[in-house]
């Protein structure tokens, strides 16, 4: 990675965004964050703004976007159910029309640009674990088929803007990822669970707690981000990133209750709507061509995750 590279980050005032422009601003590149602020937060970022290799710009992806950068991360989307469900058609267009301008703005540029994909463009998978050349299982008007579906368009978008322009891409599929910064209002289960644990108020398990899923620590996600981004033309992925150690949800939520001392007990309540029951990534792939595997074991992460949100449920009284 070369100094003074000129990196645009879309998003990047949201839980993930806003931790990969510190980690780019430090290696001493010159970061624009871009943002509107619809699930990213100035506070996110707030430490940045006094840097001279760091500018904030508040902006829409679903409009164009005149910038000079050597490199695009693409992070612009609301990714939690609550959030991408609001306006779940903000949450296509965003996806989609977001992807169409910043893949031009990268062939203007002729600059390397990576998608922030997810693990969702698996649905509810049948396949276990998911390996990158699996299609997936996806409901195509669901409730999450506008966060589902408007990944799965926007990786397609990447793909053909690879075969027909030349573009230089990167598509990364995120699984679970936590840490600090996370939104209060996720509803997304680490913040959840961790939030009702610190208010001593029942965690709330959906079904039984079977159903599994993989939890990544945010700093081995972006560790994984600009190894991908720096990566060799050659490779372009799509590249699982996730942790593929699998808890059940009520493992986890037991393990929460444990470390934060709470005397929260734990209720059940129906599953929702097409709600995956297995999540588990293969990072085979990501280990052959990156060197990349996460090394942040659960409990590490978890106690800094509620670190972070003990002091944000101070500052709000809450």
């Amino acid at each position: 990675m070369h100094l003074n590279k000129r990196v645009l980050v879309t998003g990047g005032a949201g839980f993930l965004g806003s931790h990969l422009c510190t980690r780019l601003a430090d290696n001493g590149c010159e970061v624009l964050c871009v943002d509107n602020h619809f699930t990213g937060a100035r506070r996110n970022v707030a430490p940045l703004l006094g840097r001279a290799n760091f500018e904030f710009l508040r902006h829409d992806v679903t409009f164009p976007l005149y910038v000079e950068v050597d490199e695009i991360y693409n992070l612009a989307c609301p990714a939690s159910p609550i959030h991408y469900q609001h306006d779940p058609v903000q949450t296509t267009k965003t996806s989609v029309i977001g992807a169409i301008n910043m893949l031009g703005l990268a062939k203007r540029l002729k600059a390397k640009i990576m998608q922030a994909s997810t693990s969702e463009v698996y649905g509810d998978p049948k396949v276990h674990p998911q390996t990158e050349d699996y299609w997936g299982n996806v409901n195509p008007i669901g409730l999450r088929a506008c966060y589902d579906e408007g990944k799965r368009c926007a990786e397609t978008l990447f793909f053909d803007y690879y075969r027909q322009h030349g573009l230089r891409i990167k598509v990364a599929r995120i699984f679970n990822t936590y840490g600090p910064r996370m939104h209060v209002n996720d509803g997304r289960v680490v913040s959840n669970f961790i939030i009702q644990a610190l208010r001593g108020e029942p965690l709330t398990v959906y079904g039984e707690g079977s159903q599994t899923r993989s939890f990544c620590y945010v700093d081995d996600l972006v560790e994984g981000f600009i190894r991908l981004m720096d990566s060799g033309d050659d490779f372009i992925g799509p590249c699982n990133l996730g942790n593929p150690g699998e808890y059940s949800i009520l493992e986890l939520a037991e393990a929460i209750i444990e470390q934060t001392g709470s005397s929260s007990k734990i209720v059940h309540k129906p599953l929702p709507e097409n709600d995956p029951r297995r999540r588990k990534p293969d990072i085979s792939l990501a280990q052959e061509k990156l060197g990349w595997a996460p090394t942040t074991p659960l409990k590490e992460g978890l106690a800094k995750t509620i670190a972070y949100f003990d002091d944000v449920l101070r500052e709000i009284g809450g």
